[in-house]
């Protein structure tokens, strides 16, 4: 029985404590752009996901620099499932902690990830106020089709402190449209012929595969490598189609099969509907340029669903997370082409997805995201924030764990593009890899600076591409596209056609990226022209300058593929 007594007097404790609240995150005001309802109903039901603490996310830091350390024993040397999870799941204690007092009042737990770091609960709004300290309320934005249930407070029971890392969504306000790609331009052609000029710095040129290639060094040579994979991610409806992917390779890549598709994933109840009204410019850009980029390497399309706008972007991301981190073979290359103004998802959780990528990293994905449209103004700036110099980054861009990829123009000499989003995390600091360039880089900003950045914050982007006039097909027209969404899945695939050679030479593939690249500046152009302001606000905005070495405009530069490879095979 004294066990049995133990139990019933920890659930009187909890019982007892349960007025003692602590604030676990909060927000002075509600975000531009969402407008409130009033509070919302009592009888309402909510879904939330709950974040375990896991039991050494420290340790596994700590492992994957030292698999990144050449010269470790363990370099390169990526986990498996297993292994990773031995670092993320809770511990007994926090799992005793949080199930106990879920018990004690009244609520069902549900497991929803393999390591069982994340749960979920369902509950009324009334028993979520009270549980939480939290005042629920309805919220609008003129991109949401539908109301949405959040709060600008969010408190803990004293007792889950130290167990419970996030609760979501609550305090999350992710923009409701994350993908960069702006619109579509349908190009009018006598002849089905690539253009006459690769140069962006003329109105006429557009870039194709083998402007590229002639840029950038990238080879034509088929991958060998079935094992090496490269995955693009598709989100908010962003359907990639095999038509368009058909039409782009007759064109443009005359030396690959047209019949070259890719193999679909899903998560989240994802699909992938064919037809011309279903076409993504998003998903069939990032397609197109990773296929059209990574000659022969395998290539996978992950189309996550639960669009449910209450459950917001940032759910899909660590969504991703999850699937991945648990697959026996995952791909050696991820990229994204969508964001989010980091301020919108809140640091617990843009923490937490973070470490979600870090767990990739751990497992040798080499992680390639979009580093924003919008300059140093946020994933998409617009004409009411230009005169804001209080600067916005973008999220995942700045999680120090993934490689972050801004955008240029032009060559002799190539140029960053006016939006390429760059500048410094308010959420994480600058990782030890980068720390160097960083400092170098604060050195060329004026002591009368008008803009308000974190000096001590993660800088990015960490490289840069090509960005303007991309030429691709969609809904069976063909056009031109841009923005750093062209940029990521080009980078992503040539570092998957590095790591096609890595393997062949019975050698590891990159994984974590960013201190390899940092170690290694020679494989770069530097790119030392531009001013980040924005796509919509005008070049007298404040926003940062290029400068020689890293800056938050262009990274380290753009890529030499020959350096690159001789460095990842040394």
């Amino acid at each position: 029985m004294a066990p049995l007594r133990r139990l019933f007097a920890l659930l009187s404790l909890i019982a007892l404590s349960a007025g003692r609240l602590v604030v676990h995150e909060s927000r002075p005001s509600v975000p531009v752009g969402f407008t409130s309802h009033g509070v919302a109903a009592g009888g309402d039901m909510l879904t939330l996901r709950v974040a375990l603490a896991s039991n050494n996310i420290g340790g596994l830091e700590n492992k994957l620099t030292s698999m990144t350390t050449p010269g470790s024993d363990d370099f390169r040397q990526w986990l498996s499932a297993e292994d990773l999870k031995a670092f993320v799941e809770p511990s007994s204690d926090t799992v005793t902690a949080f199930n106990a007092w879920a018990s004690a009042n009244g609520l069902t737990t549900t497991p929803i990830s393999p390591a069982g770091d994340w749960v979920s609960i369902t509950l009324p709004v009334s028993k979520a106020n009270t549980l939480f300290g939290a005042k629920f309320e309805y919220f609008s934005h003129l991109e949401l089709s539908e109301k949405i249930t959040r709060t600008l407070s969010v408190s803990l029971p004293s007792e889950l402190v130290g167990h419970v890392d996030v609760i979501h969504p609550t305090v999350d306000f992710s923009e409701p449209n994350p993908r960069l790609a702006p619109s579509f331009t349908p190009v009018t052609v006598e002849k089905r012929a690539p253009p006459a000029s690769c140069n962006t710095n003329v109105a006429s040129g557009i870039i194709t595969p083998a402007c590229l290639q002639a840029l950038y060094g990238i080879p034509t040579t088929p991958a060998t490598q079935a094992s090496n994979k490269l995955l693009v991610t598709g989100y908010v409806g962003q359907f990639a189609q095999t038509a368009d992917l058909s039409s782009f390779l007759r064109l443009l890549r005359t030396d690959i099969p047209a019949n070259t598709t890719f193999q679909l994933l899903t998560a989240d109840g994802g699909t992938n509907p064919q037809g011309a009204a279903n076409a993504g410019v998003e998903a069939n850009l990032d397609i197109q340029y990773t296929i059209g980029t990574a000659t022969g390497v395998p290539t996978e399309f992950l189309s996550v669903g639960g669009s449910s706008t209450n459950a917001g972007f940032a759910t899909s991301l660590l969504d991703t997370t999850t699937f991945l981190s648990s697959v026996a073979n995952p791909p050696s290359v991820m990229t994204t082409s969508y964001g989010t103004t980091e301020s919108g998802v809140g640091s617990t959780m843009a923490t937490r997805i973070c470490n979600g990528y870090m767990s990739l990293a751990s497992r040798g994905i080499s992680v390639v995201f979009a580093s924003g449209d919008g300059g140093v103004r946020g994933n998409h700036d617009t004409t009411s924030v230009c005169n804001n110099n209080v600067f916005m980054p973008v999220f995942p861009a700045s999680c120090p764990f993934v490689t972050s990829v801004g955008s240029t123009f032009g060559f002799g000499p190539e140029k960053a593009i006016n939006f390429t989003g760059g500048g410094f995390s308010n959420v994480f600091s600058t990782p030890s890899y980068q720390t160097s360039q960083v400092a170098s880089f604060l050195q060329t900003v004026p002591s009368n600076f008008r803009g308000t950045f974190n000096r001590e914050g993660r800088g990015y982007p960490d490289v840069s591409l090509q960005g303007v006039a991309f030429e691709i097909f969609s809904g069976g027209q063909r056009g031109t596209v841009g923005g750093t969404s062209a940029s990521a899945p080009t980078f992503a695939g040539i570092i998957a056609l590095i790591n096609d050679r890595l393997v062949a030479a019975g050698k590891p593939v990159l994984g974590f990226l960013n201190p390899f690249l940092y170690t290694n500046p020679t494989a770069f152009t530097d790119i030392t022209i531009g001013h980040n302001s924005g796509d919509v606000c005008p070049a007298s905005s404040v926003a940062f300058d290029a400068a020689t070495g890293w800056d938050p405009l262009t990274g380290l530069g753009t890529p030499l593929f020959s350096n690159l490879l001789a460095a990842a095979l040394a």
